[in-house]
C-alpha cells in the first residue's frame, strides 16, 4: 500500500564508526520476543477470519509510483536491467485479488530510498492485506479490530480528515486557500519551508504534521478518513460536494502506523494517476518511474471491490514496548545492517 503523503524530511542518522560493539544488535532480547509474539498473534487473527497467507516478489520490473516515495533501483545481469526494490507489495498482491484471491495478507519487507531516522529505516516490516467485498467502511471495521486485539486497545475512533483539521488546526481543508494555512502556521509559529509555495497538498501535509497529528490516538487509536481527493493516491474517489478519497489511516499516540484505501478498480484511471504521479515526479527533478502496466492488464481482465492496509509493523512494535525509536526494536537497523 503506498503512502503520498510527504512526511517532514527525517534526520539521517549517521553510520556507526567500527567498535567493540558494532556487531551488536541495537534491540534488547525483550523486544525482539515482543516482535515474535505480535506477528504470532497477526497471524492467528487472519487465519481466524479465513485469509491466505501469501508470498509475492520483493525485486520486481515495476514499482509504485508516487510523485514522493523513491524506490531503491537495483541492476541486474550483463544488461544492466533495472529491477526495483518495493515499497510496499501492493502490486502483486492486487494482481492476486484479478487472479480470483479473496482474502490474502503477507508479512513481508519494504524498501524506500532516503527514510531514515527515528522513525525511519530504508528497509522495515510491513503488514498487508486485502479482502474482496470490502469497502472503506469494512476496511476501517478490520484494521480496528485487528488493532484492538494486538494492544489491546479500545475500538480505533473515526475522525474525517476535515474534522480534525476543523478541531486541531482551526481551518477547514477543502475551503481554504493557501493564504489562510499561512496564517495559521504563522499564528502557530511553525517553521515553513522555504519552498512552499501555492501547492495546496504541500500546506494541507504541514497542518497536518505539525498541528492535527500530535493530538491523534492520544488516549484510544484514531482512524483518520474521507483524505482530499488530490491525495488519493490508489483510492477509489466519493463524489459529495467535495470530493473526497475513500483513504483511512490508522494514528496512535500521534504516530501514523496504517494506510488504506477502498481500492481504485478504473484501469485508465490507474493509468491517468500513474501519468500524474510521473508528470510530478519531473517537476520535482526526479526521473520518472515504469508505469503500473501488469497491474493496468489484470483490471482490465476484472479487478473486484476490496479493500486493503498496510500496517507498519516497525512502529506498531515501538509503541507495545514503549520505545522512542525503531533501532530500539530492530535487530540490524541501516547503520549495523
Amino acid at each position: 500500500m503506498s503512502e503520498s503523503r510527504n512526511e517532514t524530511l527525517p534526520q539521517r542518522r549517521e553510520v556507526a564508526p567500527p567498535g567493540a560493539d558494532y556487531w551488536q544488535p541495537t534491540a534488547e532480547w525483550p523486544a525482539v520476543r515482543l516482535r515474535a509474539d505480535l506477528l504470532r498473534r497477526a497471524r492467528e487473527f487472519f487465519y481466524e477470519h479465513q485469509f491466505l497467507e501469501v508470498e509475492t516478489p520483493l525485486l520486481s520490473a515495476e514499482t509504485i509510483v508516487d510523485a514522493e516515495l523513491e524506490p531503491i533501483a537495483v541492476t541486474i545481469g550483463e544488461s544492466e536491467e533495472t529491477f526495483w526494490l518495493q515499497t510496499s507489495p501492493e502490486l502483486c498482491m492486487k494482481r492476486l485479488l484479478s487472479a480470483g484471491a479473496e482474502a490474502i495478507f503477507q508479512i513481508t519487507r519494504g524498501f524506500r530510498k532516503e527514510e531514515l531516522g527515528p522513525l525511519h529505516n530504508p528497509e522495515f516490516t510491513l503488514m498487508e492485506w486485502y479482502r474482496t467485498g470490502d469497502g472503506m467502511e469494512e476496511g476501517m471495521g478490520f484494521l480496528s479490530d485487528l488493532f484492538q486485539r494486538l494492544m489491546q486497545t479500545k475500538p480505533a475512533k473515526r475522525l474525517s480528515y476535515r474534522d480534525a483539521f476543523l478541531e486541531y488546526a482551526q481551518i477547514d481543508p477543502f475551503e481554504a486557500e493557501p493564504a489562510a494555512y499561512a496564517q495559521i502556521a504563522t499564528a502557530n509559529g511553525l517553521a515553513v519551508p522555504a519552498q512552499l509555495g501555492d501547492e495546496i497538498d504541500d500546506w494541507r501535509n504541514l497542518l497536518l504534521l505539525e498541528l492535527v497529528m500530535p493530538h491523534l490516538g492520544q488516549s484510544e487509536p484514531v482512524i483518520l478518513f474521507d483524505y482530499p481527493a488530490s491525495q488519493a493516491a490508489l483510492a477509489e474517489i466519493r463524489n459529495v460536494p467535495h470530493p473526497v478519497a475513500e483513504r483511512f489511516e490508522l494514528f496512535y499516540q500521534g504516530i501514523e502506523l496504517a494506510n488504506g484505501y477502498h481500492e481504485l478498480r478504473d484501469p485508465h484511471e490507474l493509468r491517468r494517476r500513474t501519468e500524474e504521479a510521473n508528470r510530478q515526479r519531473v517537476a520535482q527533478g526526479k526521473r520518472p518511474l515504469p508505469p503500473s502496466r501488469r497491474l493496468e492488464a489484470a483490471m482490465h481482465e476484472g479487478f473486484p471491490r476490496a479493500a486493503g492496509v498496510a500496517l507498519g509493523v516497525d512502529r506498531l512494535v515501538l509503541l507495545a514496548a514503549g520505545k522512542k525509536e525503531l533501532a530500539e526494536v530492530m535487530t540490524f537497523p541501516f547503520d549495523r545492517a
